[in-house]
């Protein structure tokens, strides 16, 4: 079974983003030692834009080989006129409103978004697994199949915002694993699903 990981940033009170789901707050703590870990350990979760932008074209998938995303996260690339912003896995983006996709790179799936992460989870892998990008909405959807949390925690509280989670009450519980801390104050944070 492939893994689905949460890799997601996010504020100390929990929320990856203002009321809006803006997260520009969080941009200045990906500073050169944050980015280093980055383009060591996580380098298939840079955009493809940002990749090209630093030179990381070269740097092959360590972790994930399939992304995740729902249609909020996926409207930021293509207002920037981005139509694959994971150019270098195999993208979904889970969507009721977007009909035909408008990149060959892009699966869009409308309907029955359970059995399809359910189908990607059970192929068969060569050792990466699927990044679960976001949104809110979208992992409060998935939260039963997520079998990993990857939580970069950035020192800022914003006091109210769009949650980790946009879902109902449930207790779900996860385990810590690895805890990496940064010299800006970031956290980042590794949980497996406890089933």
């Amino acid at each position: 079974m492939r893994k689905l990981t949460y890799f997601i940033a996010c504020s100390i009170d929990g929320f990856i983003g203002d009321p809006s789901g803006d997260a520009q707050a969080m941009y200045p703590f990906v500073d050169e030692e944050f980015l280093a870990f980055l383009k060591e350990e996580y380098p298939e979760t840079i955009s493809t834009p940002g990749r090209r932008a630093m030179g990381l074209d070269h740097l092959p998938n360590r972790k994930y080989d399939t992304v995740v995303q729902g249609r909020v996260s996926y409207d930021i690339a293509m207002e920037m006129g981005v139509t694959s912003p994971y150019a270098h896995m195999r993208e979904y983006v889970a969507s009721r409103t977007l009909g035909e996709s408008p990149d060959p790179n892009v699966t869009v799936v409308s309907e029955d978004l359970l059995g399809t992460v359910r189908a990607l989870k059970a192929e068969e892998g060569n050792g990466l697994g699927i990044y679960l990008c976001g949104g809110s909405a979208l992992a409060g959807e998935l939260i039963d199949e997520i079998d990993e949390l990857v939580i970069k925690t950035y020192p800022i509280v914003l006091g109210s915002g769009m949650p980790m989670f946009g879902s109902g009450f449930a207790v779900a519980e996860f385990s810590l694993g690895e805890v990496r801390t940064f010299k800006n104050g970031a956290v980042v944070r590794t949980y497996d699903r406890k089933r």
